[in-house]
């Protein structure tokens, strides 16, 4: 399975921060955003990833994340000219999934909890259908929403729906087998005028293969789509590496617990940045 992530838009409800700057460049805590989203994708064992993004901001991500060399994945990159909803990122990355199955995660959404990884695994193990997770918000008229009969059931899904079926919001992380490209170049433009992903889901859901597992009460989805909620993520993360001593979202260790690369290079890598408290953990972790 390939990974995409789509750090594109505007992020107006971010101004003035971002307008000289990608939101997914901002720091959350000690870190650019984007490296949440890629290390999720890493988690799930994912090791090529297609960064879309726009023309002002793309040689951005390429000057921070190059190549994937030297932490043993490829990276590839692709503009979005306009944002036409998020299921446009498949046709994008057409060439880039080559008829391979496909996760997409989009760059300004954190996730974090116990079981995480086992939970990524599982789906990127997927060969038919799709799957995606539902998360229990108590206002999801801003989200896609799923809803479930008496037995657990997916019975539907909606986009920002004003009456929403069930409290359910499906967050910004979908996995999907081989057929994906095709179902996204055929859908239709919605009210709205953009290629939902709800709409990619409801083409699943119709062939009774969608899967939706739900995060449980104790896991943390993070959006940072405003001042607040950055400012939220940014101290949930410092609370947590400090409280327990472990990183959230250290690419290096990913790969390296991974064995994408060896303690030889992890050190390489901490030593770029030995000044930080960042540099300084990833060196303790081959000390």
């Amino acid at each position: 399975m390939k990974g995409i992530i789509l750090a594109g838009g505007s992020a107006t409800r971010l101004y003035p921060l971002s307008k000289a700057i990608s939101k997914q460049i901002m720091p959350v805590y000690d870190k650019p955003m984007i490296y949440y989203p890629l290390s999720t994708l890493m988690l799930a064992g994912i090791r090529e990833v297609l960064i879309i993004s726009t023309p002002r901001d793309l040689p951005m991500f390429r000057e921070l994340l190059g190549s994937g060399e030297e932490l043993g994945m490829r990276f590839e990159y692709i503009v979005q000219e306009t944002p036409n909803g998020l299921a446009q990122a498949f046709v994008l990355g057409e060439e880039f999934l080559d008829g391979e199955s496909g996760c997409l995660i989009l760059g300004d959404n954190m996730f974090y909890g116990q079981g995480f990884s086992k939970m990524l695994k599982e789906a990127a193990s997927l060969n038919e259908g799709a799957c995606v997770f539902g998360y229990y918000v108590k206002d999801p008229r801003a989200y896609g929403v799923v809803e479930f009969d008496d037995e657990g059931k997916v019975i539907s899904l909606e986009e920002k729906p004003e009456k929403p079926k069930s409290n359910y919001a499906v967050p910004g992380l979908y996995f999907y087998d081989k057929t994906v490209t095709a179902k996204a170049k055929a859908l239709q433009p919605s009210p709205r005028g953009e290629y939902e992903i709800t709409d990619l889901n409801k083409c699943y859901l119709a062939e009774n293969t969608l899967q939706v597992k739900l995060f449980g009460r104790g896991f943390a989805w993070l959006d940072t789509g405003n001042c607040d909620s950055l400012l939220e993520a940014g101290n949930y993360v410092e609370t947590i590496q400090n409280r327990q001593g472990f990183y959230i979202a250290c690419i290096e260790e990913i790969a390296w617990r991974n064995k994408w690369i060896d303690d030889i290079q992890l050190k390489s890598l901490g030593e770029k940045s030995d000044k930080t408290a960042y540099g300084q953990y990833i060196l303790s972790l081959v000390d």
